[in-house]
């Protein structure tokens, strides 16, 4: 395995800069996450970050399409559970039956994915050259990882995490080897994180690579249209293991390619948002802002 012993930050032309939309929505997520009975009003929160009320509306409103007061309804507990469905029936069914989700439209990304073999990933990568980049995104800084059938993985970083999320990512395929190359991820950046350029006519090329059953419960998080959301039980019966809701749970934290497979659509049965291998506050991050995309 090639690891790169460290991750040069200043050939890195397009990372995320500092003091961008992501790091003050963060900041506000988490204050909202943490003061959310006692309901923070705008000022408070301004007040508390040092900006003005009005240009913390104006950076907060330009990033997620929603305003502080509208996304935290977004990512309230009454809120996933609608998400989830009033009717009693799961909503990855209900999606199904409306039309809203199927084999040639697997979810909003126009996504279309193709699994490695048993045999190649029991090699662990061996043989597998994966060049990969870190690029700015909605959600902070974003790793992309590419093969030359497709984008292979996709994680974040917060400054200064950049060689942690590398490491982690790549001890998956450990015998892979690993070539920086921004010019060869550059183009899926692009794609994955700018919602004009998702169409169904030049669909996202994924390669999953997993065991049969984490792949299984991945492509079941594909047909998850965006603004909606699925509990674990709900893709254990989908998948025919209706028992097996903890190994799909830990399958969803183990999926490689965040966001392009919405793991984050994914929730607890009570509608709880339980946790997620990026941050729970980079998961809010996501179903807020696609509240946000589906609003508009």
């Amino acid at each position: 395995m090639t690891f790169a012993p460290q991750i040069d930050l200043s050939k890195i032309s397009d990372i995320t800069p500092a003091g961008s939309d992501y790091d003050t929505v963060r900041k506000v997520i988490e204050m909202l996450s943490l003061d959310y009975q006692e309901q923070p009003s705008l000022e408070t929160i301004a007040a508390r970050l040092g900006q003005s009320p009005t240009q913390l509306q104006k950076t907060f409103t330009r990033w997620a399409g929603l305003s502080p007061k509208a996304f935290l309804q977004a990512v309230t507990l009454d809120h996933a559970k609608r998400l989830l469905g009033q009717e009693g029936m799961p909503l990855l069914e209900t999606s199904i039956e409306l039309g809203l989700s199927g084999p040639g439209r697997l979810h909003d990304l126009f996504v279309t994915h193709e699994a490695m073999s048993p045999g190649e990933w029991k090699a662990k990568g061996g043989g597998l050259t994966i060049r990969y980049g870190f690029h700015s995104s909605p959600f902070g800084q974003a790793l992309v990882m590419v093969t030359d059938r497709g984008l292979a993985g996709l994680a974040f970083a917060d400054p200064g995490e950049e060689t942690a999320c590398f490491e982690d990512m790549a001890g998956r395929w450990p015998n892979a080897n690993f070539i920086a190359d921004n010019s060869a991820t550059e183009p899926y950046a692009g794609r994955i994180f700018d919602p004009a350029r998702w169409c169904d006519d030049q669909p996202l090329r994924v390669v999953l690579i997993g065991t049969d059953f984490q792949v299984r419960v991945w492509e079941s998080l594909l047909l998850i249209p965006i603004g909606k959301a699925v509990t674990y039980s709900d893709i254990a019966a989908k998948i025919g293991q209706p028992t097996a809701s903890r190994a799909v749970g830990a399958a969803v934290g183990r999926n490689p390619v965040s966001f392009v497979v919405p793991c984050h659509r994914a929730l607890g049965k009570s509608g709880a948002l339980t946790g997620y291998h990026w941050g729970l506050t980079r998961k809010r991050a996501m179903l807020g802002w696609e509240a946000g995309q589906v609003e508009n």
